[in-house]
């Protein structure tokens, strides 16, 4: 069997428009006062649900309320979580 020919690859070479990469410095650890927000929405949302759950027939504005307690304590929760996307 005749023995195939080797090619030979040409170096890299990055084309001649892109400039190089900067680096960017990296972002130190979230402060505390966001980390106290972001934990204390979603207890609070918890919070909110709980209390609905337990006491909600007996406290009068959840009352008033009714099916929107629930709208508010996920509300709660979720702006907690979308906190994280951002926590470092």
């Amino acid at each position: 069997m005749p023995k195939s020919k080797v090619r030979k690859k040409t170096a890299y070479t990055p084309p001649a428009d892109r400039k190089t990469p900067v680096k960017v410095a990296a972002a130190g650890p979230s402060p505390l006062p966001y980390k106290i927000v972001m934990f204390g929405l979603m207890l609070l949302g918890l919070a909110w649900l709980v209390v609905n759950y337990l006491a909600g027939d007996k406290i009068g504005f959840m009352l008033e309320l009714g099916n929107w307690n629930f709208a508010i304590g996920f509300a709660l929760m979720i702006s907690g979580l979308l906190m994280t996307m951002k926590w470092r």
